[in-house]
């Protein structure tokens, strides 16, 4: 690992840190890793994160493929910053209580928007959604 990377790693944990009081510290996102141009989160799906019928809430994957595609935007122009201005979700198999990985993914960015794409798993890799967002430079 490069001293780029390195620097990069700990600035992303001191991110994570500091947003433990934040929308993050209440889901219960914790950093994974950052290397080839992605981000990797991940959150411990517990009861409370599940809807009625035992699956993991459509909003908590939202809200996971939300913070990981926005960490990638803020990665991106780290001077400036950035706000959702779109999310596309796809829901395309349930998910369940257990560990849950999320992957961001820069798509394009111009002066002004950001483009990410996102993917959130299982613990054994299955798929469970998919998104894109768009990210406003202000």
């Amino acid at each position: 690992m490069d001293d780029t990377q390195e620097r990069l790693i700990r600035k992303l944990q001191q991110l994570a840190a500091s947003a433990e009081s934040t929308f993050w510290g209440f889901l219960g996102c914790e950093f994974v890793t950052m290397e080839n141009g992605a981000i990797t989160i991940a959150l411990e799906a517990k009861p409370h994160h599940l809807n009625p019928i035992g699956m993991v809430h459509g909003g908590v994957t939202s809200s996971l493929l939300d913070t990981a595609m926005g960490i990638i935007a803020m990665i991106a122009r780290p001077e400036e910053k950035v706000v959702t201005t779109n999310l596309n979700v796809h829901f395309v198999s349930p998910l369940y209580a257990g560990r849950l990985l999320v992957t961001a993914e820069l798509v394009h960015q111009s002066r002004k928007m950001i483009t990410a794409q996102g993917r959130v798993v299982d613990s054994e890799g299955n798929l469970g959604t998919m998104g894109t967002g768009t990210f406003r430079v202000i």
